[in-house]
């Protein structure tokens, strides 16, 4: 959905991406013309003050960051949170999302579903978006396009397992709850989102993951996405148990940015966004 639906006379060839959690957010600007990242800033909320509701916290950054009050030729908001999961096209009905929902997350009458398609994988992701705050967007931009990050971490993961026929995980780190998703030639084998505290809950899951789907941890390859670095406890501990264990190649993704592959992969979901 565009802004403003302008004329090309009136067209910016600009793109803003916000990508949102509850914890705070990130934003990235980019040229639609090169599709090259002109910009990008994370913006962590102080929650020590749980009186304030999110939407004045996000009023407050808003405030202090000129670049989104910008005019854009399309905005994309990104509702990153673990409350989603993937259901086959020809299983997918409309009418029943919670229903597909209940079974990895407690859902309530009064939540609201929504869903991406991908086609291209006959697949829909089904997840309860932040509500509240797309009403805020809404007051702020008006018409605006969403999605879930889950949709962009895996389509771009099938994109990028293209005739390749070795099954590979991938596990993508947030704050709170990582991602683990098995592709094969772009096949989706499996996704999970698992919730964790310390380096021995990555692992217990990685390796409760890797036996139901018959991987040998001396032969399946892992790659960390994510905020995570080869220093970092939660890739010590990964490659204490799987041999072979590597942070993912961003060659590709530099070629429209010139940050940094730690900063790639920190930002793997909003600069695809």
């Amino acid at each position: 959905m565009l802004v403003n639906n302008p004329n090309i006379t009136e067209k910016k060839y600009k793109k803003l991406a916000i990508q949102v959690s509850l914890n705070g957010f990130a934003f990235c600007k980019s040229d639609t013309l090169n599709h090259n990242i002109l910009n990008y800033k994370n913006i962590a909320f102080d929650l020590a003050d749980k009186s304030t509701p999110i939407e004045e916290l996000f009023a407050d950054a808003f405030r202090n960051n000129p670049d989104l009050t910008e005019q854009y030729d399309e905005i994309v908001i990104v509702h990153n949170n673990n409350l989603s999961t993937f259901v086959p096209t020809p299983l997918f009905d409309e009418q029943f999302l919670g229903s597909y929902l209940q079974y990895n997350t407690k859902v309530f009458e009064t939540d609201f579903f929504d869903f991406d398609e991908m086609p291209t994988y006959q697949i829909n992701t089904v997840y309860i978006p932040y509500a509240h705050i797309n009403n805020f967007f809404i007051d702020q931009f008006g018409a605006f396009d969403y999605k879930h990050a889950n949709t962009i971490l895996v389509s771009k993961l099938l994109e990028a397992s293209k005739n390749i026929d070795e099954k590979k995980m991938f596990v993508h780190m947030n704050s709170g709850h990582f991602e683990v998703v098995v592709v094969q030639n772009q096949k989706l084998l499996l996704f999970n989102s698992f919730e964790y505290q310390t380096p021995e809950d990555l692992i217990y899951y990685l390796l409760f993951t890797a036996e139901q789907l018959n991987l040998n941890p001396e032969s399946f390859k892992l790659e960390f996405l994510g905020n995570i670095s080869e220093d970092d406890a939660f890739f010590k501990i990964a490659y204490k148990y799987i041999r072979n264990v590597f942070l993912f190649e961003t060659d590709d993704l530099q070629i429209h940015n010139t940050y940094s592959p730690a900063e790639n992969r920190k930002n793997f979901i909003l600069f695809q966004s």
